[in-house]
C-alpha cells in the first residue's frame, strides 16, 4: 500500500529544531579528544546483558519511521508481529527528533558509562560517527545476525565510520541527488546547471545540510566525498559561494523546499529521495534526478549503546528487520532506500509499481554513483562547519 504524502518526513525532522549549526555548539560542548571523562572504551565501560532473563527492549527511533496500521495509528504491525513471534516485549519510542538534540539527551550519561534507558537507537551516518568514536557504542555479536551478514546490500557493508559494520547496521538509507518541477522549468542533469544557468537564478535552493550539498558539490568537482582534501573541500565551497553571491540560491533550507518545489515556487533545488517519492504522488511534474558526476548515499543506523541492558534482544530486532518479508513491510511505508536484498522481491506482492521505484531499489547503475561523506574527526567536523555555516549565512 501507497503511503500518502505525509506532512513532515524523517529526513526532514532531521534539520527540524537545531539543524547543522547547533553542530558548532554541541562540539564545543563535548569535545571526544578534550573532555575528561567524555572518551570510553570496551574494557573501561563494560555493559551488563539480562536479556536471558529479561524479555524486554528499549527503541528510540524517529517520528513516522515505522509502518502503521491503517485504521489504528497506534499499531505497529511489524513491531507487533516481532513481539508476538519472539516474547520479546517493545517499548517503542519516537524520540529522535534531531541528531544534536538526541546527542544532548544522551552525552551525560554516555559520557560518564552511565545507562540511558535505551537499548537501541537510530542516528545518521555522522551522528553514528561521534558516538562511534567517543567509545559510546557495543559491538555487535554478528553470530546473532545471520540475516544481517546474507541481507545487508553490498553498498552499504563498509563504511569509514565503522568498517565492517562492528557497531551499526542500517535501519534505511537514502539518496541527495536534484530534483526539479517540470511544470516551470526544463530538464536540469548537473549540479553546474543547478548553480549556474541563468534561467534558474533566484529559482534555486539547497540543502542546509553540509554533508548533502558540500558531497554533490565535491563530486561535480571530480573529487571523492568518501575522501578529499581540505583543498578540495576549499574549491568546492568557493563554488557555492559564487552561487550564493550571484542571488542563483535563493535559500538554504531542510525539507521545507518540498512544498515549494511542489507549488512551483521554487524551479529546482538540491533534495532527498524520499521527498521526492512522497512528492510524486500527488505532482507527475517533479522529477528526480542523479547527475553523472554522483550522488550521495546515506544512512540511519541502529545502535546498541553502552549499559543498554538488553544487547541481545536488540540484536534479535536488528536481525529480525533484516528478513526480507518484513523489510519489504517496512520500505512499502517509510518510502526510503530499503537495505535488505531479497526485499523487492517481497515488494512485488505488496505494491509493484514501489518494487520498480529505483529511490526504494537503486540498481547497481545509481548505486554505482552514490557515495557516502567521509567520516570527520572533530577538528575537521568544526572546521567544515565553520566555513559552511559561513558561506550560507546560518
Amino acid at each position: 500500500m501507497r503511503s500518502p504524502l505525509r506532512p513532515l518526513t524523517r529526513r526532514g525532522l532531521l534539520t527540524g529544531t537545531l539543524g547543522s549549526a547547533a553542530l558548532l555548539a554541541t562540539a564545543g560542548t563535548l569535545a571526544g579528544c578534550g573532555t575528561k571523562g567524555a572518551q570510553q572504551t570496551e574494557a573501561g565501560c563494560k555493559s551488563e546483558d539480562l536479556s536471558a532473563t529479561e524479555k524486554k527492549l528499549a527503541f528510540s527511533n524517529w517520528p513516522q519511521y515505522i509502518d502503521v496500521d491503517e485504521k489504528n495509528a497506534a499499531k505497529r504491525p511489524t513491531v507487533d508481529a516481532f513481539v508476538a513471534k519472539t516474547g520479546i516485549q517493545v517499548t517503542y519510542t519516537e524520540d529522535v527528533n534531531d541528531n544534536n538534540e538526541f546527542f544532548g539527551k544522551v552525552q551525560n550519561q554516555l559520557a560518564g558509562c552511565q545507562p540511558t534507558g535505551r537499548d537501541l537507537m537510530v542516528l545518521t551516518d555522522w551522528m553514528a560517527s561521534r558516538m562511534i568514536r567517543l567509545g559510546w557504542i557495543q559491538k555487535l555479536d554478528k553470530s546473532k545476525l545471520p540475516n544481517v551478514e546474507a541481507n545487508l546490500l553490498p553498498s552499504l557493508r563498509n563504511v569509514s565510520f565503522d568498517p565492517d559494520r562492528q557497531l551499526s547496521v542500517p535501519w534505511q538509507s537514502g539518496l541527495s541527488a536534484l530534483a526539479y518541477n517540470a511544470k516551470v522549468t526544463k530538464e536540469i542533469r548537473t549540479v553546474d546547471e543547478l548553480l549556474t544557468r541563468p534561467d534558474l537564478k533566484g529559482k534555486v535552493t539547497a540543502l542546509s545540510e553540509m554533508r548533502d550539498t558540500m558531497g554533490l558539490l565535491l563530486q561535480s568537482n571530480g573529487h571523492d566525498p568518501s575522501n578529499f582534501t581540505t583543498a578540495q573541500f576549499d574549491d568546492a565551497l568557493a563554488k557555492l559561494k559564487r552561487a550564493v553571491d550571484s542571488g542563483q540560491i535563493r535559500k538554504f533550507t531542510g525539507n521545507d523546499y518540498s512544498q515549494d518545489l511542489n507549488k512551483g515556487d521554487i524551479a529546482a533545488c538540491i533534495c532527498w529521495s524520499g521527498d521526492v517519492i512522497q512528492l510524486g504522488f500527488e505532482n507527475e511534474n517533479i522529477k528526480f534526478v542523479a547527475p553523472d558526476s554522483g550522488v550521495m548515499l546515506w544512512s540511519d543506523n541502529m545502535l546498541v549503546p553502552n549499559k543498554a541492558t538488553h544487547k541481545a534482544n536488540a540484536e534479535e530486532l536488528i536481525n529480525y528487520y533484516y528478513d526480507p518479508v518484513v523489510a519489504a513491510k517496512l520500505a512499502a511505508y517509510v518510502n526510503y532506500i530499503c537495505p535488505v536484498k531479497g526485499a523487492q522481491a517481497e515488494m512485488e506482492k505488496i505494491d509493484p509499481d514501489l518494487a520498480k521505484n529505483p529511490l526504494i531499489f537503486p540498481d547497481e547503475a545509481m548505486l554505482s554513483k552514490a557515495k557516502p561523506f567521509m567520516a570527520l574527526d572533530e577538528k575537521q567536523e568544526r572546521d567544515f562547519e565553520a566555513k559552511f555555516q559561513k558561506v550560507i549565512g546560518a
